[in-house]
Formats: structure tokens, C-alpha cells, sequence
């Protein structure tokens, strides 16, 4: 599964925000710094989805705020806390 990731760098909490128009919008505490909160975020995104860290890839958007991050995990599980996220916005 492919998610659309809007990232926040620099964060005071690792935490999912909520939406950011089409795309999710997720803060990480590590710096923007030599792919630090590239690797961060799919730390993270791993342990909200409660997957193995190996799971969770960034498939687009290394140097961009705008990420594509490929999970091979469970669909139904994965879009289940994704739409938890964008009806309560």
C-alpha cells in the first residue's frame, strides 16, 4: 500500500496530526538533517500501523515535506487508521 505523507520535521512529539488536504499529516522530532527524519518517520509510521520497522519504505520525496511511503502490511488494517484520522478532522 502506497500512503500520500505530509511531514512535519522538527517536531517537539512524534504524533499524527491529522490531514493536510489529500495527505496525511505526520510530525517527527528528528531534524530534517542527513535523511534523520526520513528514517523517523517510517519508525513511526511502523509503530502507529504496529508493523515490523522493515515494512514501512519511503518510496518518494527523500528531500520533500511531501513523502510516498509503501507499507506491506495489511489493507484493511492500514485504511482503517487512516479513515479513523480523516473523520475526525
Amino acid at each position: 500500500m502506497r500512503l500520500a505523507v505530509r511531514a512535519q520535521p522538527g517536531a517537539k512529539v512524534s504524533q499524527v496530526v491529522g490531514m493536510h488536504g489529500d495527505r496525511l499529516k505526520i510530525a517527527v522530532q528528528a531534524p530534517p538533517v542527513d535523511g534523520k527524519a526520513n528514517a523517523a518517520l517510517c519508525a513511526f509510521v511502523a509503530q502507529w500501523l504496529d508493523v515490523p520497522k522493515r515494512a514501512v519504505t519511503l518510496g518518494a520525496g527523500e528531500t520533500s515535506r511531501d513523502k510516498r511511503v509503501d507499507i506491506a502490511a495489511d489493507l484493511a488494517s492500514v485504511l482503517a487508521k487512516v479513515v479513523a484520522v480523516a473523520r475526525s478532522e
